[in-house]
């Protein structure tokens, strides 16, 4: 009597191990791809922020230079790279805002430009 009421618990403990470990696995296997969405959503954050603060740099830079050369292609690329830095959210907000200010200065110094020479170019008399 006394063996098959061991045998019984130790039948029913060894049940419930294996049930306890399957449900382990389960719950370690369904926790890993949320791991690794999590690892990989931390890692494109701080690259997408960096790019938008490249993006912002480069308003600026092709704003600033858009001023004295090639008006018509700089200046509209300032627009867009600034914009763009700011939809992604650039941590470098000023410069991006200050390189659409200098983006729109193109186009309007070109605008002033052809409007008193009909050209699109600069043309200094001499």
């Amino acid at each position: 009597m006394t063996t098959l009421t061991h045998r019984a618990r130790t039948e029913s403990d060894e049940t419930r191990t294996e049930t306890a470990e399957a449900g382990a696995r389960t719950a370690t296997e369904s926790a890993r791809p949320a791991a690794d969405d999590a690892a990989g959503a931390a890692t494109a954050a701080p690259r997408a922020t960096k790019q938008a603060d490249g993006m912002a740099v480069a308003s600026f830079i092709l704003g600033l230079v858009g001023l004295l050369v090639m008006n018509l292609v700089l200046g509209p690329l300032s627009l867009i790279l600034g914009g763009l830095a700011l939809y992604r959210g650039t941590a470098r907000r000023g410069r991006a805002l200050l390189g659409m200010t200098l983006g729109a200065a193109d186009l309007i110094v070109l605008a002033a430009i052809v409007t008193a020479d009909g050209t699109v170019s600069w043309n200094f008399p001499a």
